[in-house]
């Protein structure tokens, strides 16, 4: 697979129609001057020794066509190395290529820019010592709908994951949560907090709007202890990035950020991280991507 472009590919991306989009997506990576080859998975754990294995010999780039969940574990695979990924968004939400100017809903467009071959060097962060996000890692309200949402086997889609806020919202409780930021200890309870290389998760929640991918920095937010009526008239905002100016968040900055609090499992990319304490570190330009600023 050396000098190659690798496309790596989830066939269940946004509902199996990632599928219908791989033949033209790989005749537009072929008009560049490099072969294309395409491995997936028959699970996760296969789809990363397969990528792993790719990028161990060499190719040109490793391209995660589908949606943030395989960006993450792309990400696995390339991370620290000098083969860069190539994003082609095909999710539900695409928040890590559309941080990084990737068109997020335009697949050939991104396959385009691909072909094109510029690279840019960004952050990525390492959890634990052992894996790699790129985006948003969240942990409170949120990743407990996740949690209950993985459990539920109907309805599909969006629809389930609304179903599950709803439920949640009736048994949530503030969590006390301890953040060490740079050394600077916090111990507030809280309704979730939000650990971030970009700045949206979730299709767009843009969590914490100020937060740039090659900065060498992690934009931490947390949503203190608040009325359930205040949390569900404060949730639209995010949308916005218009949340921060309540007096009920907390914003901070730094390189390394630890984690805990009873009972509570943080997600990174969308995907399930484990229960904390963890910690957080920012790897400034750990990432190669292709991507419009690069060079």
């Amino acid at each position: 697979m050396a000098g190659e472009l690798v496309v790596l590919v989830n066939p269940a991306a946004n509902g199996g129609r990632t599928l219908r989009m791989l033949d033209p997506v790989v005749r537009r990576l072929r008009e560049g001057e490099l072969p294309v080859s395409v491995i997936m998975g028959t699970t996760a754990e296969d789809a990363l020794a397969r990528a792993c294995l790719a990028v161990a010999e060499g190719p040109e780039a490793l391209v995660a066509f589908g949606g943030d969940g395989l960006v993450h574990l792309a990400l696995q695979a390339v991370a620290g190395t000098d083969v860069p990924l190539g994003i082609i968004p095909a999710g539900t939400g695409n928040d890590i290529a559309d941080a990084l100017g990737i068109p997020k809903k335009d697949p050939l467009a991104a396959a385009g820019i691909v072909v094109a071959g510029a690279t840019r060097v960004v952050d990525a962060v390492r959890v634990g010592g052992e894996e790699w996000f790129a985006g948003v890692m969240a942990c409170g309200f949120d990743s407990r709908v996740n949690e209950r949402a993985n459990q539920m086997t109907r309805p599909s889609g969006t629809a389930k994951y609304l179903l599950a806020m709803v439920q949640e919202l009736r048994s949530f409780s503030p969590v006390p949560f301890r953040l060490t930021v740079d050394g600077e200890v916090i111990e507030r309870d809280a309704m979730l907090v939000a650990v971030a290389n970009t700045r949206s998760y979730g299709a767009g929640m843009r969590v914490c709007p100020h937060a740039e991918p090659d900065d060498g920095l992690l934009d931490v937010m947390m949503v203190g202890d608040m009325p359930t009526s205040a949390f569900l008239r404060l949730f639209p905002r995010v949308y916005r990035g218009s949340h921060l100016g309540h007096p009920a968040i907390v914003t901070l900055r730094g390189k390394e950020v630890t984690l805990e609090a009873p009972g509570v499992v943080a997600y990174a990319d969308g995907e399930r991280l484990g229960p904390l304490p963890l910690t957080c570190a920012v790897h400034p330009g750990a990432l190669r991507v292709l991507a419009p600023g690069g060079s």
